[in-house]
């Protein structure tokens, strides 16, 4: 929703205002101390409000800028903490672009809610080269065909994957494996192994007939930047 949105549904509520008698265009202008032309040519869409006159009206209506917009889209864009059930701990599953840099996870990102024990996922330890204390922990992703493909037979299309976001550093997890990260290149998430070369993060697949890629990050705070967190389980259906 941007301002002219806004200010037609500040339009629509005193129309509606007027109409039922609860309110005249000269009593708002009055109360607002425009003049009333101001009001007429704002309900007639001749002109529209500055962000200070819009604040006014609001002000004098006992109105806020949440009044203005459909709870529809405020429930869309709202976002979901992980809520704690007893022994369990709900994860979400979002869309891949949805856990790229973003430290919360809206609602219309989120396709599934998934249960995980709180004794599993506290035993999973973390290793956070750049803060992300913020950041929702534990999010869910399904494999794409193309990831699958690079990962194969490690990781399958159609699996989902438990991603540690507060885990960004390349210290093995485990002495003498690899960690599988997910991690983003030009705005699309990966599942690679990790390596860093220079100034160069080298993303290498499972399935050797898969090219090797990587990520420049000369120009980047930190090779941290780029990963989104451990791959830490993943799920296969049957």
């Amino acid at each position: 929703m941007n301002f002219i949105a806004l200010q037609d549904a500040l339009r629509t509520i005193v129309t509606a205002r007027i109409r039922t008698g609860q309110l005249t265009g000269v009593a708002l202008a009055q109360k607002t101390g425009f003049r009333q032309a101001h009001i007429s040519n704002f309900l007639n869409r001749r002109r529209g409000l500055s962000i200070e006159a819009m604040n006014r009206i609001l002000e004098v209506l006992g109105l806020t800028i949440l009044d203005l917009v459909d709870p529809a889209e405020i429930n869309r864009r709202a976002t979901i903490p992980p809520p704690q059930e007893g022994a369990y701990i709900s994860v979400l599953q979002a869309e891949p672009s949805a856990v790229i840099g973003q430290p919360v996870i809206t609602r219309a990102s989120v396709l599934e809610i998934w249960k995980f024990r709180q004794s599993f996922l506290r035993r999973l330890r973390s290793d956070m080269v750049s803060a992300r204390q913020d950041w929702v922990r534990f999010v869910l992703v399904k494999v794409d065909a193309a990831n699958g493909l690079a990962m194969h037979p490690r990781i399958n299309t159609g699996a989902t994957f438990l991603i540690d976001r507060h885990y960004n550093s390349l210290r093995p997890y485990r002495r003498g494996s690899l960690n599988v990260y997910a991690v983003a290149k030009d705005g699309v998430l990966l599942i690679r192994y990790l390596e860093l070369r220079g100034a160069h993060l080298l993303l290498r697949p499972h399935n050797r007939q898969c090219p090797l890629d990587a990520i420049d990050i000369s120009t980047s705070k930190s090779f941290a930047d780029f990963i989104v967190g451990r791959v830490c389980r993943v799920f296969f259906e049957v």
